[in-house]
């Protein structure tokens, strides 16, 4: 059992992490602060804090492309699910259920796109799915 609760740990960080960094994060910070307030109702507004600092360090980190500096925020809330998880086992169905709520939508035919190109004597090659904005040489 202790496996498991690593892993969807593991697998909660990531996303926690991940969604920090979009218009999203509010839902994330709500949904943990759920989470936290039925083992530690004390503990539940500071989380809810700290999810808002690890909001800012994620975006700082994504600006400066520091990508050590994300894992390292995915660590420190795997580290803290997993002992939200210990503490009371029985969060983790609830835990994965908000986690599917961030799943993104699985992509219809209409949604692919596939492209193929190439380049020869110093030609460029601009390709996009949605909208291009090219500035410079």
């Amino acid at each position: 059992m202790e496996a498991e609760l690593a892993a969807l740990a593991s697998s909660a960080a990531t996303v926690v992490v991940q969604q920090l960094a979009t218009s999203g994060w509010e839902k994330v910070q709500t949904s943990l602060g759920t989470l936290w307030r039925r083992v530690y109702p004390d503990r539940a507004g500071t989380v809810e804090a700290e999810l808002e600092e690890t909001r800012a360090d994620v975006i700082a980190a994504r600006e400066a492309e520091d990508a050590e500096a994300e894992r390292g925020l995915v660590v420190e809330w795997r580290s803290r699910l997993r002992r939200l998880l210990v503490a009371d086992p029985s969060l983790a169905a609830e835990l994965r259920r908000v986690l599917e709520e961030f799943e993104p939508p699985e992509p219809t035919a209409g949604d692919v796109i596939t492209m193929t190109a190439t380049a020869s004597r110093g030609g460029r090659v601009i390709q996009g799915g949605r909208d291009v904005h090219v500035t410079g040489e």
